[in-house]
């Protein structure tokens, strides 16, 4: 008599690891990183964020270049996270927190900056072939994994409220201009956002060039301001119109 209890095809679908990780599942995949990020946020009553992006080769002992990047992210994230609305009381909703990719770096500076303030603080990591370990600040309940880049990115969006860059490579670069675009093409509102060290981004980019050539509009490069110091940056996003809290029954 076969063993037909044993065969892959009578396995309940949930509890089919092979059937879940197969290519016909991608689009079930894609959405259970959506679900599962979305459910602990909300349980961890999370209603916006400050996001910051950076090098993860930044380090605290580096050169005093790096070191001084590092320091500063670390400075404003607490800043950020001291008068933003992230320390909030009585089981409100939390605004302004700050999220990273989770890494080292200025991730890492930016997530302790927020830990020194004793705020809550996301980090969403991501499984590429150089494993990234998520670094020892991030509030344990909202550190995240994600095997989607897509999905990460629209997570980082989502709740995004401002943005703030600092001296970064590829990756920095590609999450930057993915926000821009996004507030560009008119996909999602704008935010405010600032570029940390004028003189790297004003360098590494040149947007006079971009726009002198046609290839973006005048009023595309009003969409970011360049700060020195971390309480400039604060300052900045908040002359932008950065909010630090809304209705206390409002939810995201």
């Amino acid at each position: 008599m076969a063993d037909y209890k044993n065969a892959p095809t009578y396995k309940l679908a949930a509890m089919d690891q092979e059937f879940i990780l197969g290519d016909s599942m991608r689009g079930a995949r894609f959405m259970m990183e959506y679900a599962k990020a979305e459910e602990h946020l909300r349980a961890y009553r999370v209603r916006s964020t400050i996001v910051v992006f950076g090098s993860a080769r930044v380090g605290e002992n580096g050169n005093a270049w790096q070191s001084g990047v590092y320091e500063a992210a670390r400075r404003f994230a607490r800043i950020a996270s001291e008068r933003g609305g992230a320390l909030t009381k009585d089981h409100g909703w939390r605004d302004n927190v700050i999220a990273t990719g989770g890494g080292p770096g200025v991730m890492e500076a930016a997530n302790r900056g927020a830990h020194d303030a004793g705020a809550v603080n996301i980090g969403f990591n991501i499984s590429i072939p150089h494993e990234q370990e998520p670094n020892p600040y991030i509030t344990p309940e909202l550190c995240f994994q994600f095997h989607y880049f897509a999905m990460r990115k629209m997570h980082f969006a989502m709740r995004a409220r401002a943005l703030a860059v600092f001296p970064g490579g590829f990756g920095t670069l590609d999450e930057l201009f993915e926000l821009l675009t996004l507030s560009q093409t008119q996909k999602a509102p704008m935010i405010p956002v600032v570029l940390y060290d004028s003189a790297y981004w004003k360098r590494v980019i040149n947007f006079d060039a971009l726009l002198d050539a046609g290839m973006i509009s005048p009023e595309d490069l009003n969409g970011f301001d360049f700060a020195d110091d971390p309480e400039e940056a604060w300052a900045k996003l908040e002359a932008r119109g950065l909010t630090t809290g809304r209705a206390p029954d409002a939810q995201p």
